[in-house]
């Protein structure tokens, strides 16, 4: 494979700070900036040890890796696109990661037939393709559990009534939320 055809992200934190992973090139792929997930990991600063994750629409995987590098129990990555999907496994291999499973499918089916409960979630689902809804809709969790959402700024998602945000921040292309889920 040459250089051109994949690209690479910096895990920022944690027992794999500075590695480099590869992920495809593929249209619509874009992984969550080094200062924004910096920002976001300080959020999350006390809830990722020992965590149950799960990283939906995980494309590159930077974040699920940035959750297993600051001692994540286990990541689930569910990643639709074959490549991508491909390249997430191979990137566990080389950083040999046993705790971390990568589900190639669609992550709407797999929350809907999959209601198990985690500690943090992470929905950043592709841009314009109108996944973030459904995937709060098919999403189940316990109180306690914090959910990270990433999405365009224009996008006005429903969010549960019993989800809290703690934290957000926005620029003009895009939305960073932290939730935490409260008895429903």
């Amino acid at each position: 494979m040459s250089k051109q055809s994949h690209h690479q992200l910096r895990i920022i934190g944690g027992e794999w700070r500075s590695r480099r992973l590869r992920f495809p090139a593929i249209d619509g792929l874009r992984p969550t900036m080094d200062r924004v997930r910096e920002t976001v990991f300080n959020w999350l600063q006390y809830d990722i040890e020992d965590a149950r994750v799960l990283d939906a629409f995980a494309g590159s995987g930077a974040l699920g890796f940035e959750a297993l590098s600051r001692g994540a129990k286990e990541v689930i990555f569910l990643e639709k696109h074959p490549k991508a999907a491909i390249q997430l496994k191979e990137n566990l291999k080389q950083l040999e990661a046993d705790n971390a499973q990568v589900w190639a499918g669609d992550a709407l089916l797999w929350l809907e037939q999959n209601p198990e409960p985690y500690d943090v979630v992470f929905l950043d689902p592709p841009f314009g393709k109108d996944l973030l809804q459904p995937a709060l809709d098919k999403l189940t969790l316990l109180p306690g559990a914090m959910v990270y959402v990433e999405h365009e700024a224009k996008l006005r998602p429903i969010f549960p009534a019993h989800w809290i945000e703690q934290k957000n921040k926005s620029t003009k292309e895009f939305c960073f939320r932290l939730f935490e889920v409260d008895e429903a």
